[in-house]
């Protein structure tokens, strides 16, 4: 399988932003909008981040905020928009990391409108890294938004389920979003958020919630954000394996990016893509699917692959 790989420096202001939306184009099974407005959902998520950084806010503060807007638009498999379980429910993970190695995380969660402030409280007011499936009670305790769980259930998610579970469709494994970033500060951060696969089993969980596995963040190194088949991704640990390579070979990021996708990905058979940033603040964005939804600024505008 062939990696593309796309770069880009950081910006005049000193900070670097780079999301993604999933890997493997458009959602076509879905047949909800046209190109124009996934490019649009990415935009909005990468304002939110901007906005941040550019007023000399945090790396993390600029990573929950993108992931943020991702996880209400329901385009995108997160949050509103998140896949379907066989039993037709939707069952939420996500996971943020901050390059000092603090990390935290939630999987199965059902009650939160935005689960990557959940994961974030976790790493922030818990002695916990990961939590599953979190009482609604302990996240209203924690000041955060919560919903019903029909609240997940959006019409074009079930239809979607419903012809998957029909044979009409093949079942997408690849629809995670998530950002990384570095501050002004030097600083770097990882978050990550998906509804999982269409038409999984209850209780499965894919590498987003697994650090080291699908998000991984080092100040100096590289913070990393995945998306495609989380069980290659978790059994590679791709994002850990990608800023070992930076960390102790000294590997150049893109190339990292590209060697680890061939080592831990191509082997398996699995498909997907990732985001990165390094300690200099040079993004990558690498995928050896067909296409990946992602959204960066290359130095005069903000550039977004649908």
């Amino acid at each position: 399988m062939t990696t593309q790989l796309f770069t880009a420096p950081p910006t005049a202001g000193g900070w670097s932003l780079v999301l993604h939306g999933g890997a493997g184009g458009r959602v076509e099974e879905l047949s909800l909008e046209a190109a124009a407005d996934y490019s649009a959902g990415l935009r909005t998520a990468y304002r939110a981040g901007s906005d941040v950084l550019a007023a000399g806010g945090s790396a993390l503060d600029a990573v929950c905020a993108t992931v943020e807007a991702l996880e209400d638009d329901p385009l995108f498999n997160a949050g509103r928009g998140a896949a379907l379980t066989a039993a037709g429910t939707a069952e939420l993970d996500a996971s943020v990391m901050t390059g000092d190695g603090r990390a935290g995380a939630v999987a199965a969660c059902l009650h939160a409108r935005n689960p990557v402030h959940a994961a974030r409280h976790v790493m922030e007011h818990s002695a916990a890294v990961l939590l599953v499936a979190p009482p609604r009670a302990v996240l209203e305790d924690w000041g955060l938004t919560t919903v019903e769980r029909d609240y997940f259930l959006t019409p074009a998610r079930q239809q979607q389920l419903r012809n998957v579970q029909d044979g009409v469709l093949q079942g997408s494994r690849h629809g995670t979003v998530g950002a990384v970033a570095r501050d002004v500060h030097g600083r770097i951060a990882a978050a990550t958020s998906t509804g999982g696969m269409v038409d999984q089993t209850e209780g499965r969980v894919g590498d987003t919630p697994v650090v080291g596995a699908g998000t991984y963040a080092r100040d100096g190194v590289a913070a990393i954000s995945c998306t495609g088949h989380g069980e290659a991704f978790i059994q590679g640990v791709v994002a850990h394996d990608l800023a070992s390579r930076v960390r102790y070979l000294g590997t150049p990021l893109e190339q990292a990016v590209a060697d680890t996708v061939a080592a831990e990905l191509d082997p398996r058979g699995a498909i997907g893509g990732l985001i990165a940033v390094d300690g200099d603040g040079r993004i990558v964005v690498g995928h050896n699917s067909p296409a990946m939804f992602a959204a960066y600024s290359d130095g005069t505008q903000v550039v977004t692959h649908t």
